[in-house]
Parts: structure tokens; sequence; C-alpha cells
């Protein structure tokens, strides 16, 4: 059975274009092409960058976020309930009205106190903010590597300036030691990525991003091995640009450097734009939909290719909308948003307005309560509180 959807799986008309098969991609002591059996050694690099993170996080980001003065919240926990800590793992970990009603009557609760109770413990599940910055640091730090990596391996590369140079020779392309390389330390960061998903911190688009990943992982692993290394190599570059600024803003912001926070999200905006909405659509959409065309014709490849491709752009887009919208307000209100995609704690805000609340409440009742007493005694009485009522409705002085 394995057998047979193996030999299914890796039929060449699934993989390379008409005319070409598997023998014709043979390697030879003097040239090399992509083999899917090379993608094997992308889990244990995962692993090694997983580790290598976790090295990193702990003996650089987490005591270079000490110095720079990120502290994190001391953030009131909430008390031991075994009623409500079922609902919330179990349940929803936002009730409505009338569940927190009938959550309160069972546990003989205040409804404010448990609507309190749910608010802390939704934050306790929350990140930290030296863990967004350990986590910011890092990916920074990989980006700018892989970035410069790529632009060094790239530079002297005919079709990273020539787009139709993509397919000079396809699918017979020999493969470089140096791009060999660079698709690895790529395609096992992303994998390295997706085994962390379930401890990074988790943003409001966590589905798109799960969706980035799946995309960008098939994307590379079938551009490997259908050869499609050079049009490949030119996505990631250009993915690489503008996330070399996003995660050194949110170090700032973290560190509360407004100013310098603002101007490199205005920078990282304009490459994001310009990178994702102009150079992605021409250099790699309308490389890989016509000019390929050019050479071969249209294949299951090219096809699945292309669909990752437009699922890439249309995540672009989406972001891209929540990029404008940031610097709008930004241009017209002169102060930037929070990242919309971050989940920002609860307690500080709605714990400071119940509390004020409650001081107006009380002033509020202590001033009804003066003026009342004042009004009582200008009209020679003395206030109800020094009074006594009677059962038949007189009342008596004390």
């Amino acid at each position: 059975m394995a057998r047979a959807v193996n030999e299914w799986l890796w039929q060449h008309e699934f993989w390379l274009p008409p005319g070409i098969t598997w023998e014709d991609m043979q390697e030879s002591e003097d040239v090399h092409y992509p083999q899917p059996r090379h993608l094997l050694l992308v889990i244990p690099f995962a692993l090694i960058l997983v580790g290598i993170r976790y090295t990193f996080e702990r003996a650089i980001a987490l005591p270079l976020s000490r110095k720079l003065g990120v502290r994190d919240k001391q953030r009131p926990k909430a008390q031991p309930n075994h009623v409500l800590e079922t609902f919330y793992r179990t349940r929803c970990k936002t009730p409505g009205e009338d569940e927190l009603l009938r959550l309160a009557k069972q546990c003989d609760l205040p409804a404010r106190k448990v609507e309190r109770w749910f608010r802390r413990r939704r934050n306790t599940d929350r990140p930290s903010l030296s863990k967004k910055f350990c986590e910011a640091c890092w990916r920074f730090t990989f980006y700018v590597i892989s970035f410069f990596t790529g632009l060094a391996v790239l530079y002297d590369k005919p079709w990273l300036w020539d787009q139709r140079e993509c397919w000079t020779g396809y699918p017979q392309q020999p493969l470089q030691p140096t791009v060999f390389w660079y698709y690895l330390l790529e395609l096992s960061f992303y994998w390295s990525l997706v085994f962390t998903l379930p401890f990074d911190v988790k943003r409001k688009d966590f589905k798109e991003q799960i969706v980035h990943h799946a995309a960008t992982i098939f994307l590379i692993s079938y551009s490997y091995c259908s050869n499609y290394i050079r049009i490949g190599s030119v996505v990631m570059v250009i993915h690489d640009a503008s996330d070399c600024f996003l995660e050194p803003t949110k170090i700032f912001n973290y560190m509360k450097w407004k100013k310098t926070c603002d101007s490199l999200f205005m920078i990282f905006s304009a490459i994001f734009l310009i990178s994702r909405l102009v150079i992605f659509p021409y250099t790699v959409l309308y490389n890989t939909y016509y000019y390929s065309m050019e050479i071969f014709q249209p294949f299951s490849g090219y096809y699945f290719v292309n669909a990752l491709l437009i699922t890439l752009q249309l995540l672009h887009i989406f972001w891209s909308c929540l990029i404008i919208h940031m610097v709008y307000r930004f241009i017209v209100h002169g102060t930037m948003e929070k990242d919309m995609r971050s989940d920002t704690e609860e307690s500080d805000n709605d714990e400071e307005k119940e509390k004020m609340k409650e001081k107006e409440r009380n002033r509020i009742t202590y001033f009804s309560n003066i003026t009342s007493n004042n009004y009582i005694q200008r009209n020679g009485s003395e206030p109800l509180n020094n009074r006594t009522h009677l059962t038949n409705g007189h009342i008596k002085e004390r």
C-alpha cells in the first residue's frame, strides 16, 4: 500500500514539465540536481534551530531585556476556584452575561467578582513582555542573517536581475551548493516555527499565520523537488527584506522608545507595501504565470506553485490593509495604534475603570448624604439617621 502511494505521488507528471522524467534529473559527478531525499535533512536542522533559539533567548535575549529596562507587569492572580477553572478550560474563556450570572449563583459570589476572576485568569495565560521581547530578538537575528545570506548567495546570479533567467534550461538547472544551504536554512527555520507554534506568542492573526507557514513550507518544499530553485530563492529574499524591520519595531515598542518605534514602523510599512504589493506581483507572480510559459507548457506543478503564490499574495493584501490602517491613524491622529494583531491585557484598563467607577459612586453617595442632611437642618429638623421609626409610622426623637 505504502509503495503504491509512493509511486503515485512521485509520478513525474506531477513535478516536471511534459517530456521530462526523473531519469533526466539524475545526478552525476559534475552536475547535481535537487533530489527529494535531501529534504529529510530539514527535520534535524529544524530541531537544531529550536535548540539554538532556546539557548539564545535564555542566555542573550532575556538578560538583554533586563538591561534595556523591559519589565513584566505584576498581574494579580485569580483565586483558586474549581468551578470557574473547569468552565474556563472546557467551555469558554470569555463567558457572556447570562453565563456570568449563572456561575456567580453557582459559586455564591457577586457577578462582578466572577467577571474579575475570568479577566485575571485570561491575563495569566497571556505572554509576558519579556517573552515577547525574546521572541522578537530571535526572529530579528534570524531574519537579518537570512536576508544578508540570501543577498550574498544571489547577488551575482543572473536570475536575480533578469526574471527570464529563472527559466533558462528549466528544469535541468544544476543546483549550486550555496543555494542548497540557503534553501535548507530557510525551510528549517519555518519548520522550527511550526514546532514551537503552541508555545509562541499567539496574536489575533494566529490562523493566518498557520496558513502562511503551511503555504511557505509547501512552496519551498515543492519548489525544491521540482527545481523551482531560482524563483523560490527570489521569493525568500523579498520576504526577508521587510521582516528585518518588523521585529526591531516590536523590540523598541517593548522598550517604550516611542519615537524610534514609530520611525521604524513607517520604514517597515514602506518596504512591506513596496516589496509585497509591487515587487512580488511583478517579479514573482507575473514571472511564474507568464514568462515560464515561454519555456514549457502548463502542467500540475505550474498550477500548484501559482496557487501557493497567490495564497501568499492574499495574505500580503490582508496584512497590508492592517498596516495601511495603522499608518492612516498615525498620520491623522499623530499617534501610532498598537499592533492590532496583539492580544492586549485587560487588567490595567478594566481594573482602573472599575476602581474609578466605585470611587465615583462613593463620591456621589457621600455628596448626596451631605446635601440631604444640610437641607433637613436648614428646615429646622435633624437628619433622619438621628431619629428612630416606630411601627405605627410616627417618629420618636432619640
